[in-house]
């Protein structure tokens, strides 16, 4: 890893602005996007990368923070300590911000946030999904061209990096050419085209001929995308899909979401060559391992129902994810250095498990739900009964919801202190239980596990 992030570095030195012209790049995919991905693309020979869409309303609600335990610039919203997007010095120079927006002054509000730290922004007006149309975002901006112009005309105008935009075709073929005229005259540096319609999906045949149309009509460089079920399987399949278009550039995203090595031009990697290198830059910049999961049962594809797909599925954290592809001991040894250069407490307890903040008491561990019985003799009811034997009031749970993975964390009131656990779980009723738990372990109670041995450690998650 250090002879490729020195040499990615060395290649950044220049700070050359993007060209679009002849490029490799890895497409904007919603989880799959993040910074270990865009790395790895980067590793193998991608030239661009794209991270994943960020909903622009979102995104101006988090503060820009310098990571030096990592050496990254994080952006995080304060209601989250998990970032909304992470990004380092290494990419600096290749990466491309996709945002999701539906209004220019809010747009150009959340590009400035990330103006100095990314290489270019990019606007999505392609995804079908209806929590981006719905929003009228995404591909509802395709037949809104008064709203496409006025947003990128006030990206160009007030931004210094370039700026460019994704699209999918209409089924009109006058209104598609309308539209990228229309996108064109803005100033963007380029233009990315999903050869398929709106309501059309990767089974469905990529229209070549609209793209390679659109090649024609605009002046500036046209990325085609949408060919890796047809065209793409490894490097020297690029270049047929760029021929097939006739276009400036190439976008990949579901074949560099199975195996990312499709970047190379030696040929791709075994998988599980893949998932090592993958796992290495997870570990090094702190990913979550939620995320983590995901993205490797995507490489994983045809084999998530092998032994170590299903240990994937049911694993808790990044160092059981690192157990299970033997890279256990690189993870130890990485959070074992991470935790000397945070400190220690006055218990010994690394700075990042001490109390969250002065009225907070905190507890950092997974709540696995086959160590307890949660439906006769659950953590809650045993809190529940304990304040009613004390006299107290009954405990008052709050729980907040992650919008960068839909996860939930409670903290419970009980007695004038709260409690709460560092873990984010997958629904408010197991955040609340891990909650009562912090805060009977903390009271010295039974918190009603099985046996005394079952509550993991969640280090490094």
């Amino acid at each position: 890893m250090l002879t490729f992030m020195e040499n990615l570095n060395a290649k950044q030195q220049s700070g050359c602005r993007l060209d679009y012209q002849n490029k490799h790049i890895l497409a904007p995919m919603v989880r799959i996007g993040r910074l270990p991905t865009r790395l790895l693309a980067l590793k193998y020979g991608a030239d661009i990368v794209y991270s994943e869409e960020i909903i622009d309303h979102r995104f101006i609600r988090c503060k820009r923070i310098i990571n030096d335990r990592l050496n990254t610039i994080d952006f995080v919203q304060e209601t989250d300590n998990f970032p909304m997007f992470r990004t380092c010095s290494a990419e600096r120079h290749q990466v491309v911000f996709q945002m999701g927006t539906a209004d220019a002054d809010r747009a150009l509000k959340a590009a400035k946030l990330v103006e100095n730290d990314v290489a270019g922004i990019d606007v999505n007006m392609g995804c079908p999904k209806e929590y981006s149309t719905k929003g009228g975002m995404g591909a509802a901006l395709l037949n809104n061209p008064e709203k496409v112009k006025k947003i990128l005309t006030t990206l160009v105008k007030n931004l210094s990096i370039p700026i460019t935009c994704k699209i999918r075709i209409l089924p009109d073929m006058k209104k598609t050419i309308e539209l990228v005229k229309l996108i064109a005259s803005t100033g963007v540096a380029a233009l990315a085209v999903h050869g398929r319609y709106k309501g059309e999906r990767p089974r469905h045949p990529v229209h070549c001929d609209v793209i390679r149309k659109i090649v024609e009509t605009v002046s500036i460089p046209v990325i085609a995308n949408g060919g890796s079920v047809e065209y793409i399987q490894s490097f020297a399949d690029i270049q047929k899909f760029k021929e097939a278009t006739n276009a400036s550039s190439v976008m990949i995203a579901r074949s560099a979401q199975y195996n990312c090595s499709v970047f190379r031009r030696e040929g791709v990697l075994p998988m599980q060559q893949v998932i090592k290198d993958y796992l290495e830059f997870a570990v090094n910049y702190d990913n979550h391992y939620i995320n983590c999961k995901y993205c490797l049962l995507e490489v994983m594809h045809d084999c998530q129902e092998s032994e170590k797909g299903v240990k994937l599925r049911s694993a808790v954290s990044l160092q059981e994810i690192c157990d299970i592809f033997e890279m256990g001991d690189q993870c130890r040894q990485v959070f074992k250095q991470r935790e000397s250069m945070d400190g220690a407490g006055e218990n010994g307890e690394p700075l990042r498990k001490k109390l969250k903040n002065d009225d907070v008491i905190t507890m950092e561990f997974v709540l696995k739900r086959c160590d307890f019985d949660l439906k006769s003799r659950s953590p809650k009811s045993i809190l529940l009964e304990w304040t009613h034997d004390k006299k107290f009031n009954d405990p008052v749970y709050n729980t907040a919801m992650r919008e960068s993975d839909r996860r939930f964390q409670s903290t419970v009131l009980v007695n004038g202190q709260k409690y709460q656990t560092t873990y984010w779980e997958r629904n408010k009723r197991l955040s609340e239980q891990s909650a009562a738990i912090v805060c009977l372990r903390s009271l010295g109670l039974d918190d009603g596990r099985k046996s005394n041995n079952n509550i993991q450690g969640n280090e490094g998650s």
